[in-house]
């Protein structure tokens, strides 16, 4: 009996196994647009993290903390992609007194999945994301809305840790989304409608025509 509890005592005393998510995310190769884009991050996406609460007493519950890698890779790939980004003070809305900018990017995390070798029987780690972003005026106003997908998956099964495992996975996962988004944004019909004058105004040739009629 007592060593029962005494066994119940240290299965709760291990606790869930934490990993918080670092990597190095490259700066896309490209020419910026012309634009100068806010982007507002959302405390639940600044802070975003997972849970897999295992119900077996030989593997541990995880806790897997993305938000700071995904402000990371986001600041990286968008400051490759236009030619100023701005932080918001606050969420676009009419009220919040926020920098001028073209538009303002909002991204969100909607959903994700994850398969574990406790669930796979293979020692390779996989994870789905699915996100959602929101393309707004300063004022708040809808420019664009869609959704995006993203994978990550542990390119080898002999890494020396899980935790290892976890993060490398979670870390090919953002590539990927970053990568999505560089070659989708300007596709979506919503935003290429919004870029074709937003590109012309902001354009040098624009800027110096303007500076000749005045």
């Amino acid at each position: 009996m007592a060593l029962a509890a005494l066994l119940a005592l240290a299965l709760c005393a291990c606790g869930p196994t934490t990993v918080n998510v670092q990597g190095r995310f490259p700066r896309p190769l490209m020419d910026p647009l012309p634009l100068k884009i806010g982007v507002w991050y959302p405390q639940e996406f600044r802070t975003h993290e997972f849970h897999d609460e295992t119900t077996s007493r030989e593997q541990s519950a995880w806790i897997v903390e993305t938000g700071p890698a995904q402000v990371e890779m986001w600041d990286t790939v968008l400051a490759g992609m236009f030619r100023d980004l701005v932080y918001m003070d606050g969420p676009p809305g009419p009220q919040q007194m926020n920098p001028v900018v073209n538009a303002v990017l909002i991204p969100h995390v909607d959903e994700l999945q994850y398969a574990i070798p406790t669930q796979t029987k293979v020692k390779v780690y996989e994870i789905w994301m699915r996100y959602r972003f929101e393309l707004v005026t300063t004022g708040g106003e809808l420019i664009a809305e869609w959704t995006m997908p993203a994978y990550g998956k542990t390119p080898t099964a002999f890494l020396q840790s899980d935790q290892a495992a976890v993060n490398l996975a979670a870390v090919v996962a953002l590539r990927d989304a970053g990568a999505n988004f560089i070659t989708s944004f300007a596709q979506l019909p919503a935003v290429r409608a919004f870029l074709e004058p937003a590109v012309v105004m902001s354009s040098p040739a624009a800027s110096a025509d303007k500076e000749d009629r005045s």
